[in-house]
């Protein structure tokens, strides 16, 4: 009887590595494989390009006769709208995928995060689908982004009253 435990035993031992070699052949096979220099190269592509649209507003705007800070206003604001109108036609998801953080890191990335979820939620009506998914996303973003700036102003107030900073 023991005998036979124990070759029960090694059969289940090798049918777990056999199947523990199928699985890891299928994640293998499964999952991407992404070159970083060319994952780096689309985002810096990207970047760019949504730069260069911001500055090409900049300097649309200075000619118009606009000072430095409102043209900095109208290049944000037509940012944001861009990018919410490429999320409402499904056009920025496939921006943001082939150009990863290129896309998502600027103001158009957050504007896209905001306008996904309202989007997608919309069906649920304006109070449950829009009204409380809206900031899933941006939710997080926005309340350690005044955290830490307000933790950063409070050590920056201290540093001052100890005549450091």
């Amino acid at each position: 009887m023991n005998e036979f435990m124990e070759h029960g035993q090694e059969e289940q031992v090798q049918l777990s590595s056999e199947g523990e070699q199928k699985y890891n052949a299928y994640v293998k096979q499964v999952t991407p494989v992404h070159s970083l220099g060319t994952q780096m190269l689309k985002a810096f592509v990207t970047g760019g390009l949504i730069c260069c649209i911001g500055q090409a507003v900049l300097n649309f705007a200075g000619r118009m006769g606009l000072d430095k800070d409102m043209a900095g206003a109208w290049c944000s604001v037509l940012l944001v709208l861009l990018s919410v109108v490429l999320t409402g036609f499904n056009i920025f998801p496939g921006i943001a995928k082939w150009g990863g953080a290129g896309a998502l890191v600027p103001i158009t990335g957050f504007a896209n995060s905001v306008a996904a979820p309202a989007i997608e939620y919309q069906k649920e009506g304006q109070v449950f689908g829009i009204g409380c998914k809206i900031f899933t996303i941006a939710g997080p973003v926005i309340l350690y982004g005044i955290f830490t700036s307000w933790l950063l102003g409070l050590a920056y107030w201290v540093l001052k009253l100890a005549g450091v900073a």
